[in-house]
């Protein structure tokens, strides 16, 4: 990496850092919670790792095999990971272990698509293929 692309992925850095600093300041200070710091905080850590692997801030550009035999492979990894978290977060939050007590419906919705998003996905493309 060169000294420009170093500089750059720092700065990516500094901007997720500073974000979550100011996140856990309000909550600690205020006990208030910004939406806004939490998603920017979390786009600049995606911006960061991108820039990191790819040396380009959105992933793209030339990709031999390799590179998208790791994007296939990461990016299934990440979705099993995600509706693993996804479900921890559910029942953490409303603090109940029986899915009838649950309230907050639009979470219950959203880890229940991620179970079948999926499956839905490799139907659809592989209809592509047949």
């Amino acid at each position: 990496m060169d000294k420009s692309r170093k500089i750059i992925a720092v700065l990516a850095f500094v901007v997720f850092c500073t974000l979550t600093g100011f996140t856990l300041y309000k909550w600690v200070r205020f006990g208030t919670i910004d939406g806004g710091s939490i998603f920017f905080s979390f786009l600049a850590l995606s911006y960061f790792f991108n820039w990191l692997n790819w040396g380009r801030h959105d992933g793209g550009g030339e990709k031999d095999e390799l590179d998208r035999h790791i994007e296939t492979q990461s990016a299934k990894i990440g979705y099993f990971v995600l509706m693993i978290l996804a479900g921890i977060i559910l029942f953490i939050s409303e603090g109940v272990s029986n899915l009838n007590d649950i309230k907050n419906y639009p979470l219950l919705i959203v880890v229940g698509l991620t179970f079948v998003t999926l499956p839905i996905t490799e139907f659809i493309y592989s209809r592509k293929f047949k």
